[in-house]
């Protein structure tokens, strides 16, 4: 099997590229699996939910994951979803390692050189920071 992480934030059409070219790849509905990951930041983390609430805190409730999820599904290919809270890259690479995939695919957004400068960029950090091979897909706005 080959195996692949797609950590999707929470822009639609990024999650669906990224999902898009998992399904295209060579025999994906036999040879691939996939590992849909959303990482919980703060802002959207269970730990500023009321105790009562934070059960319903979960990566299925998110728009770009169910729509990663039916790319997927559509496609034949088989997926684990898995759900984090962090640091996005640190989580990206370190979940990357623990499960061994043979690549990375990450949802590039458009930003300017100052825009990387001054906030950073997640696919950025990951790129310059794995040993493991990664592809950026085209993002949407």
């Amino acid at each position: 099997m080959y195996r692949v992480l797609v950590p999707v934030d929470d822009n639609e059409d990024r999650a669906r590229r990224q999902a898009s070219f998992v399904a295209g790849l060579p025999n994906a509905d036999e040879a691939v699996e996939a590992y849909l990951l959303f990482v919980f930041t703060d802002g959207a983390g269970a730990t500023e939910m009321p105790t009562e609430l934070q059960r319903f805190n979960s990566a299925e409730r998110v728009a770009s994951v169910r729509r990663a999820e039916e790319c997927l599904e559509d496609a034949g290919v088989d997926y684990q979803l898995l759900e984090d809270s962090g640091e996005v890259a640190d989580d990206i690479i370190q979940d990357a390692e623990d499960l061994d995939v043979d690549l990375i695919v990450l949802g590039g957004s458009k930003r300017s050189p100052a825009g990387k400068l001054l906030f950073g960029s997640v696919t950025q950090e990951v790129l310059l920071n794995t040993d493991r091979p990664a592809t950026v897909t085209g993002g949407g706005g």
